[in-house]
């Protein structure tokens, strides 16, 4: 899948069934849903799964705990804009799954 075709299936009411749930997780904010994205993720262990609550965190408004998270993704950087790091996560999360 590409990011476009990423972007296309947004149109639909559910994610596409082989994403995974970093992506998951990053679709559902992409529609707007924020705390289903952070539902989704919030106790996947992964490198991959922490780098998205961060960002989810850092959406949200509380650097803290974004920080945090970034830290347990073996992450010290994000990009300067949210709609940037959006893309940035699900380019390379759709590099892992396919």
């Amino acid at each position: 899948m590409t990011i476009e075709e990423f972007r296309a299936s947004l149109r639909a009411d559910e994610p596409p069934a082989a994403l995974s749930a970093p992506l998951q997780a990053l679709w559902w904010d992409g529609r707007g849903q924020w705390s289903r994205g952070h539902d989704l993720i919030n106790d996947v262990e992964s490198p991959d799964a922490m780098a998205v609550h961060a960002y989810l965190h850092r959406k949200e408004g509380s650097d803290w705990n974004a920080d945090y998270w970034y830290g347990r993704a073996g992450r010290t950087f994000h990009r300067a804009k949210l709609d940037e790091e959006w893309t940035a996560l699900v380019e390379g999360l759709l590099r892992h799954n396919g």
